[in-house]
């Protein structure tokens, strides 16, 4: 049986997949490895097809031509066969003692009959550097070793939101909501965590550092110059999150209130890079953004856009942008973000 099917999105990935790829093979037969290489021009493929013949029964090369990284995460959840499901960006790796201690735990649900949709570890933030790694942990708003439900979830604070790199979902969790990313853009990792959020149940949480989060190399996606060149795909996956829920209509009250703080974080984001931009067609982008999320759902956009932060984010006139980027500038280096 496979416990785990680890997706591996690579782009002209060769100078790095390969460490993603050695540290998910600790985990040996309890795992598959899809290594989804979406139209590279360099040695991608031939590296994953080294490794697929080395490990027949656990490495996969998948060739596609180039859809962006949402595309390759869709082949990858279409192709896999493990029960549970996880992400590993080419250029960010596991740590090897605390995967050994997912897939234990995994079993020992398997051999009690138990299955959850959702299991939660900590991420590391590898910033190239810095010392002192970032870590994010979760002990202080989810019960610890334990299954347990939306109603046992305490506070999260604004800076423990679930990332794709903290997540492990349940395949057919992922499969029932029907998740599909949009082709050609970056960030919807926003969109692999908030839209099965309503098909999870059941949740796990192993206080273990298992993701290691590589920051450093200037083209990455979350370089703020990066975003700022790339804002248009930002609100297009702000504005898919927008469309999937309204979120007034979840039952469950806890639910609600943590996709609404997701749905803030990413707006505060969206805001933020515009207001950085110092770009008039940007900025109206988020005027128009927030209108959006009005229209949408108007009691969440109350609930975001009158939130201390909200207010903060939307001050107006250039003294209000400057505040808004003064408070960015203070959060960013405090949280050691990029």
């Amino acid at each position: 049986m496979k416990y785990i099917t680890f997706v591996i999105p690579c782009y002209n990935s060769q100078d790095y997949m390969e460490h993603a790829i050695q540290s998910a093979l600790v985990g040996g037969e309890a795992v598959e490895i899809l290594v989804v290489n979406d139209g590279s021009t360099d040695r991608t493929q031939e590296i994953a097809e080294l490794y697929q013949e080395k490990y027949p029964t656990i490495v996969k090369a998948i060739e596609q031509p180039n859809g962006g990284h949402g595309a390759a995460v869709n082949t990858g959840i279409h192709h896999a066969t493990g029960k549970y499901l996880k992400v590993i960006d080419s250029d960010d790796w596991l740590d090897e003692q605390a995967l050994k201690k997912v897939l234990s735990v995994l079993m020992d649900l398997e051999k009690q009959h138990e299955e959850v949709d959702m299991l939660i570890t900590n991420y590391v933030y590898e910033k190239v550097g810095v010392k002192k790694k970032r870590v994010v942990r979760y002990a202080n708003a989810l019960p610890k070793n334990c299954i347990f439900t939306w109603d046992d979830v305490r506070h999260f604070r604004m800076d423990q939101y679930l990332l794709m790199h903290s997540l492990i979902y349940r395949t057919a969790v992922l499969r029932q909501s029907r998740l599909y990313m949009p082709r050609h853009t970056f960030y919807v990792d926003n969109v692999f965590v908030y839209v099965p959020l309503p098909y999870v149940h059941k949740m796990y949480y192993l206080d273990v550092d298992l993701y290691r989060y590589f920051i450093g190399r200037d083209d990455q996606s979350i370089n703020e110059q990066t975003m700022i060149k790339r804002i248009d795909q930002q609100y297009l996956v702000a504005h898919t999150i927008i469309d999937s829920y309204k979120t007034t209509d979840l039952e469950n009250r806890k639910l609600r209130t943590y996709m609404r703080k997701h749905e803030l974080i990413l707006m505060l984001i969206s805001s933020i890079i515009a207001i950085r931009s110092h770009n008039p067609e940007y900025l109206k982008m988020k005027d128009d953004l927030w209108e959006y999320l009005k229209q949408k759902d108007p009691q969440t956009y109350r609930k975001l856009r009158y939130s201390p932060l909200g207010i903060a984010i939307n001050l107006p006139g250039e003294k209000g942008r400057l505040f808004a980027e003064k408070g960015y500038e203070i959060v960013r280096d405090f949280f050691g973000f990029q």
